[in-house]
């Protein structure tokens, strides 16, 4: 009796559907800084805490990944989408539990970012061990989804609290977290392939014993700050350094960041099969330093707002395009590779909206020198490819 063809493509939707799940757990807390402040009488500047929490689970999570050289994926990968969908469900009923309700919503940040930080960690070398053709597209695509993710939670709680009203996050909460609800039995049923096959893979010493991997590492630490820094600063640089009222400033900002950034992964995921990925890389490189110095030098808001959409054009096929060179590079790299790619990622995305605020600090609060400062990180991404290629060459 022959066995039944494999369906990938129910793969490819859950990891699909994984990422947009960290899409939400990202974008909609944060969305709720004001409810919090009302409801539960929280400083406003204590909210700093719920970000730095996220990042900082998501960074333990990818470092304790890195040290297995090869994990249970699908045990791994259902795990983070409960431990989402806990997270995300505990934000509506856990904080008034506590007699700080501060701790019940970095308890339940905590649970969630675990979740985020597995999904980044596991998605990837899922889609890139499916026996696909255009392993670059698909890598570039598979990224864009969580672009999407953000802007439909975003536009999509903007709609729901502008006719339901602010007051009413707990049921828009309980709804986000039906989309890892359904995506447990997609992950439970789909076909997923060993990463490294008939090995463990290679273990971190290996790895970082690896001097070329280095360079890669530190490309993926410029992506994913060429990518944060925008992304996290925009909405603040529209309304106080443009002067955009903060609805239209969002939806040109942050949402119109995550839009293009979506695009530029869609269209790389469709079109770019023919392309040299270091070459498109290196362009989208210059393009993205461009951009973050139009948003930084020019007076007129349209302008700014123009050049923080075309970064995130840019920055699309950052992330996705180094995990696909690195991967391409050590084939044999395994679960430790990823998660210290993940892991060097996040360390970017930490870094590079800490790079603005002491940029606009030392400036007199100007965001737009912040971002000037922060230009440095596609320089850097630059430097590490035309390595790359010169290795290459060689």
């Amino acid at each position: 009796m022959t066995e039944s063809p494999k369906d990938y493509n129910k793969t490819k939707l859950a990891c699909y559907l994984g990422f947009v799940t960290q899409a939400v757990v990202a974008n909609f807390p944060p969305l709720l800084f004001m409810a919090f402040h009302r409801e539960y009488q929280l400083p406003i500047a204590s909210l700093a805490l719920i970000p730095a929490v996220f990042y900082i689970v998501q960074l333990v999570t990818d470092s304790l990944c890195a040290k297995f050289r090869n994990i249970d994926y699908r045990k791994s990968i259902i795990i983070s989408e409960i431990t989402s969908a806990l997270g995300l469900a505990g934000l509506a009923f856990l904080p008034p539990l506590f007699p700080d309700p501060l701790a019940g919503i970095l308890l339940c940040v905590g649970v969630y970012a675990v979740g985020s930080g597995l999904i980044e960690v596991l998605c990837s070398p899922i889609i890139e061990a499916c026996p696909f053709p255009d392993k670059e597209g698909m890598m570039s695509l598979l990224h864009s989804f969580y672009c999407w993710g953000a802007v439909s939670v975003i536009v999509g709680s903007t709609v729901f609290f502008t006719l339901f009203g602010l007051e009413h996050w707990r049921i828009l909460a309980c709804l986000w977290v039906l989309i890892p609800l359904c995506n447990i039995v997609n992950f439970a049923t789909c076909p997923i392939e060993p990463v490294v096959q008939g090995s463990e893979g290679l273990s971190m010493s290996r790895l970082l014993g690896n001097r070329m991997f280095w360079v890669f590492l530190v490309l993926m630490v410029a992506a994913g700050a060429s990518e944060a820094s925008m992304a996290q600063w925009t909405s603040a640089f529209a309304e106080a350094s443009l002067g955009v009222d903060k609805a239209a400033g969002d939806l040109a900002g942050p949402c119109g960041f995550a839009f293009c950034m979506g695009l530029g992964r869609l269209w790389y995921g469709k079109k770019g099969q023919h392309a040299d990925l270091t070459s498109y890389m290196t362009g989208a490189g210059i393009l993205c330093f461009a951009a973050y110095l139009t948003a930084a030098l020019t007076p007129f808001a349209p302008a700014a707002l123009a050049g923080c959409m075309v970064s995130g054009l840019a920055v699309g096929i950052m992330w996705p395009g180094a995990i696909s060179l690195t991967s391409a590079r050590i084939p044999e790299g395994g679960t430790a590779l990823f998660a210290l790619l993940a892991l060097a990622g996040d360390a970017g995305g930490t870094l590079g909206p800490s790079f603005v605020g002491l940029g606009t600090g030392s400036e007199g609060n100007n965001i737009q020198d912040g971002l000037l400062a922060a230009s440095v990180f596609p320089v850097l991404l630059v430097v590490c490819l035309l390595i790359i290629r010169s290795q290459k060459k060689k």
